[in-house]
């Protein structure tokens, strides 16, 4: 007699455990579902399989191959364009099938006795037998009754409640005599439930019911897969196990060595080749696969490990399944129900979540706490904020159901009635993103500003005008193509502090939101006169007739990514004239050679119209690059080294506020006007509370960031800058170019190293020792300063993305060519000796 093994099924409800595994090869206690399914139709005298494939074939193909090692002989039967259902799969192979059959699920754990079935089905003379079973809540399965002579007289698929008639229900396992497969199409998707059986009841056709005693498990879903687990683990069904039984409920594989101060409480299965640490507590219905490791002083109850799983110490496990290949670090929690995909890193004290799944090959970093499911990106955060607010791949990792809650964490931050800004740029999925934020923000009882689609320094604006407590900023990442930025301003139009941050993310990660009652739900206005109000603001702090008299003609390059083209307008006011280019909007930002090209098509504009100036602005109003007269790009530290000698010049003995890796530049310009410079640590906030704390500050920011001008508000401002610029070149009488002549001969280079996380306190702590103390600057990084001259050397870790960053100053190339090169050598082989020290300590 042969048996058809239905395994072509992709197990869609098991995801993650079938996201490259065919359902029948998911593994109980340590062995595939369908080599569970070989062993019972051994049992009966079934030795030779056709197994029919569909999804991911080759894996079943290579375990088995032609089934001499299992004691069968295996044949396969693919479905190479379509599935053809569980009937049309069967017809497929009809010329196999020249006397009675059996056909079964290869995604159920049963010891029904098919002999005895069998038996029952010649008895009956019947053409398809049905192995039936009792559950006792039957709304997931096809219900079946029959006749006092279990003669079939009824079918009903997946029943609702109020449909269940009977808790009789179909197993997937029929045994089926040839000729019914005439009633079946030929190439055609069918299934035997929804079209054979019907058919044949229809055409009077001998069918029959047999009630079948035994366990009985269909492994359709995480916790039906659990379960099957611990019932085989409890003797509840008949399986064959695949290690040696060392004690009454404790399987033990070959070559593997557990500690004797280990715990063990029984049943539990632990396989082959596997080191159990010291003191670690294995709880009763634990499943361990082969040549898994588990750290000292771990903690585990009833988790499923697959084969190759590595876990750290004091690591706590709860009746999770950890999917073959993964690493759980040190301390980490899994929680119970969670599932965590093959090739998976969870690093140190990080926490996943009852019931979270995640996919194979993410990395869920240290301290990280998982709440939701990952299948996009690669990674979990530990962190929501990064350096300049929350950022993530646009309808990836920033999702509109991701954007509701953490508006309703921030919301719940906040008092009840509050009112905050949202804006955002003008592309469409910000609009999206800003929508699912006012949502949850509304169901925290947070009333809302929209202000729609506007420029970031508007939005700055309006913070310190309006009444609120905060507010939101959506835009495109302005140094990543794909990304979505969030960026959150307290009530004086600054980003928020670390504090405010780390206090949202707790709400996130806890989950601790806030739901209002329908009375308190938040309101929505949108106000009026936005534009008017920033314009006011800004010739409040502007030497207008400077500006009118300066006879200014200025190209303005939006560069596809127009946020508010208010620029044009201001300056028309004062009576300059504004040529706009490329002010149509693209749904995606522009990649740095895109950029440049236009860049070099706004310098032959500017020489051509011979124009005072080109100005190319980015992130939604934020951040510019300069053209001179003469058609080249002012970029970087020449843009800060010259804005400091502009703002300088016209306000000498006063203060600028630049980042911690900004060229000494700025120090030489500012001893010639007998003024201060300020060096903050290298993230947005930093800079613009130390334009607000800080005395006389005339300008922050620099050439990567873009520029603060306090007097206006707290934030980066492209079009003041750009306004600012006319007036301060008018008064002075110099252009750009004749400026840029005059300023400071300064090398200043970087280079930029992927550094590991977990190796970046250590590299910092390292160089810190080897080092004089006398010779440090800590205020970001460590900054290696040459008391005597302007020559330093910093090395910076990058606060959002596993790298280092090496930045060196100097008045002689020499000096900064051969310093950087040194740095760099030292960085990599520090990190190389870290990394393989980490591996041999594993």
């Amino acid at each position: 007699m042969r048996a058809i093994l239905m395994a072509g099924g992709a197990g869609t409800r098991l995801r993650p455990l079938t996201c490259n595994l065919p359902k029948p090869m998911v593994p109980v206690l340590n062995r595939p579902i369908a080599e569970h399914i070989i062993n019972l139709l051994k049992r009966h005298g079934i030795t030779e399989v056709i197994a029919t494939l569909h999804y991911e074939p080759d894996v079943m193909r290579d375990y088995f191959q032609d089934g001499e090692n299992f004691g069968v002989k295996m044949h396969y039967a693919i479905e190479e364009e379509q599935p053809l259902g569980t009937a049309g799969c069967v017809k497929n192979v009809e010329e196999l099938l020249t006397d009675t059959f059996l056909v079964i699920s290869g995604d159920s754990i049963t010891d029904f006795d098919l002999t005895a079935a069998i038996a029952f089905h010649h008895k009956k003379k019947s053409k398809a037998t049905l192995i039936l079973t009792r559950v006792p809540n039957p709304v997931e399965f096809g219900v079946v009754i029959t006749d006092d002579d279990y003669r079939i007289c009824r079918f009903l698929e997946k029943p609702s409640t109020s449909e269940i008639f009977s808790d009789t229900v179909n197993t997937g396992t029929y045994i089926l005599e040839p000729e019914v497969l005439k009633y079946l199409p030929d190439q055609e998707e069918c299934d035997f439930s929804k079209d054979l059986f019907p058919l044949l009841l229809e055409n009077n056709e001998p069918m029959y019911g047999y009630i079948a005693d035994g366990y009985w498990c269909d492994v359709g879903h995480l916790d039906a897969y659990r379960t099957a687990q611990y019932d085989a683990l409890a003797r509840k069904v008949h399986v064959e196990y695949p290690y040696e039984e060392r004690s009454p409920g404790v399987w033990i594989g070959k070559n593997t060595f557990i500690d004797d101060s280990a715990q063990i409480q029984p049943p539990i299965m632990i396989g082959d080749n596997c080191r159990i640490g010291a003191r670690v507590h294995l709880e009763s219905g634990t499943v361990i696969g082969d040549n898994v490791t588990v750290g000292a002083h771990a903690d585990l109850k009833r988790p499923i490990l697959w084969n190759g799983v590595m876990l750290g110490e004091e690591v706590h496990l709860r009746a999770c399944t950890i999917v073959r290949g993964s690493r759980v670090d040190r301390r980490a929690h899994i929680l119970e129900g969670a599932v965590v995909g093959a090739l998976s890193t969870v690093e140190e004290e990080a926490h996943i979540g009852t019931g979270v799944r995640v996919w194979p090959n993410k990395r869920i970093e240290a301290g990280a706490i998982l709440n939701i499911n990952l299948i996009w990106g690669n990674t979990a955060q530990r962190n929501l904020f990064g350096q300049r607010g929350v950022a993530g791949l646009a309808n990836i990792d920033i999702t509109p159901e991701f954007a509701v809650k953490l508006g309703a964490a921030y919301g719940s931050t906040l008092k009840v009635g509050s009112t905050v800004i949202v804006s955002r740029d003008q592309r469409s999925v910000s609009r999206m993103v800003s929508r699912s934020l006012i949502a949850g923000l509304m169901s925290a009882g947070i009333n809302i500003q929209n202000l729609q689609a506007t420029a970031i320094p508007i939005a700055r604006t309006m913070a310190t005008v309006l009444d609120v407590e905060g507010g939101i900023h959506v835009r495109l990442h302005p140094d990543r193509q794909d990304h979505i930025l969030v960026e959150f301003i307290d009530a004086q139009g600054i980003n928020i502090s670390k504090d405010k941050e780390k206090k949202i993310e707790g709400t996130y990660f806890k989950e601790d939101l806030r739901r209002v009652s329908i009375t308190e739900i938040g309101d929505m206005a949108m106000p009026a006169q936005v534009v008017e109000v920033y314009s006011q603001r800004f010739e409040q702090h502007l030497n207008v007739g400077a500006l009118t008299h300066s006879g200014s003609k200025v190209v303005i390059d939006y560069a596809y990514a127009v946020a508010n083209a208010v620029l044009p307008r201001l300056l028309s006011k004062f009576e300059c004239d504004a040529i706009v280019l490329n002010a149509s909007l693209k749904q995606t930002s522009l990649l740095g050679q895109e950029k440049e090209l236009l860049l070099l098509q706004l310098g032959h504009v500017v020489e051509a119209l011979r124009a005072s100036m080109g100005v190319q602005v980015a992130a939604n109003g934020e951040q510019l690059t300069l053209v001179d007269e003469t058609g080249l790009a002012i970029i970087g530290e020449s843009l800060t080294a010259l804005m400091t000698s502009i703002l300088l010049t016209a306000n000498p003995r006063s203060t600028v506020v630049v980042p911690v890796y900004a060229s000494s530049a700025v120090e030489q310009i500012a001893r010639r006007h007998d003024a201060r410079v300020v060096r903050t640590k290298a993230n947005p906030t930093a800079l613009m509370e130390a334009c607000r704390n800080n005395p006389n500050v005339v300008m922050g920011g620099s050439g990567d960031m873009g520029f603060i001008f306090p007097e206006l508000h707290p934030g980066f401002d492209a079009m003041f800058t750009i306004a600012k610029l006319i007036e301060m070149l008018t008064i002075q009488e110099r252009s750009l170019g004749q400026i840029r002549v005059e300023l400071p001969a300064v090398y200043h280079k970087s280079f930029t190293l992927r550094c590991p996380w977990r190796v970046k306190g250590s590299l910092m702590r390292h160089l810190v020792e080897i080092h004089e103390d006398g010779n440090l600057e800590l205020i970001d990084g460590v900054k290696i300063i040459d008391p005597l001259s302007d020559n330093w050397s910093l090395i910076l870790p990058d606060a959002g993305e596993p790298l280092v960053h090496i930045f060196v100053n100097s008045n002689s190339r020499d000096w900064a060519e051969k310093t950087i090169w040194n740095y760099r050598q030292q960085v990599q082989a520090f990190i190389g000796r870290e990394q393989s020290g980490r591996r041999l300590s594993f």
